[in-house]
């Protein structure tokens, strides 16, 4: 149930088209024409580039492909398991929460999507432009893809700019046309896309920090403003600390963390918690 017969959509296609589009011009135009393509500056940026492209392109074809992370049918929460202290609940009377849609209950962070038609584990949002969920399994995957288009944006922004700067020194009418019109819809497509994408970055980077999802920041929202209307203090439950937060969703290895990596991430069902911290510090 929920299985795509198709991964290639209109969207990816246009992503697809975008990279490759990126890539030769940064390559065959703005390297060649600054540096000199088979220079040694011209040789060396190419090889950078490629290693950065052929990384964002091989994220992105794992983003697309792997399953972000499947709810058992078999899955039953356990209440009275104590390696478990928080079951979450419904917002409205308080029971365990139940997918109507997929007839099973959802682990803590679980969702129900409705393009998948079906419950993702710790889900963060449905992505077009993958064609997928961003969800448990995926979601380190998702984020170097982001983080690896973000520099790709960067490095040929820069040598956009700095062939631009060396034509005008150098004053050249050859190819002029052609160039320009080469300069001008590449500044139309990254420009904006390097907000986009940086903007998405810095926004999953803080997301990272906190061990949220894009769903519980928006559940968090509402809890905080029910938490301050009743005198309370709201604390995300599944905020362990900056550091524990980062290697909780990118791994316990540092040099990993900008690799495809995701064997550290577990099964899904189950997470640690502040509580879980708290309860560890007052035993000792």
């Amino acid at each position: 149930m929920g299985k795509k017969s198709c991964r290639i959509t209109l969207p990816v296609v246009a992503v697809v088209a975008a990279i490759c589009y990126i890539y030769v011009t940064s390559i065959f135009v703005f390297i060649d024409r600054w540096f000199g393509l088979w220079s040694s500056p011209g040789l060396m940026n190419a090889v950078v580039f490629t290693a950065i492209a052929a990384m964002c392109i091989f994220n992105y074809v794992v983003a697309i492909f792997t399953d972000p992370g499947r709810v058992p049918a078999s899955f039953v929460p356990d209440i009275e398991d104590s390696g478990s202290p928080i079951q979450e609940i419904k917002r409205k009377g308080g029971d365990l929460r139940y997918c109507q849609k997929c007839s099973h209950y959802k682990p803590p962070r679980a969702h129900h999507c409705r393009v998948c038609k079906r419950c993702v584990l710790r889900m963060d949002h449905h992505c077009v432009w993958i064609n997928n969920c961003v969800g448990h399994a995926n979601y380190k995957i998702f984020f170097i893809f982001v983080l690896y288009a973000v520099i790709a944006c960067l490095y040929s922004l820069v040598l956009l700019l700095g062939t631009i700067v060396n034509d005008s020194a150098k004053d050249e009418p050859q190819n002029e046309g052609s160039s320009q019109t080469i300069y001008v819809m590449s500044c139309i497509l990254l420009f904006p896309l390097t907000i986009a994408l940086g903007v998405l970055l810095v926004w999953h980077i803080y997301l990272t920090l906190w061990n949220k999802t894009t769903i519980e920041y928006y559940e968090g929202v509402r809890a905080m403003w029910l938490a301050e209307k009743g005198g309370e203090l709201y604390r995300h439950p599944y905020d362990l600390g900056a550091f524990e937060n980062l290697t909780s969703v990118l791994g316990p290895n540092i040099f990993s963390w900008i690799c495809p990596t995701t064997g550290h991430v577990g099964s899904g069902l189950r997470f640690p918690t502040a509580f879980d911290k708290l309860s560890e510090s007052t035993s000792k």
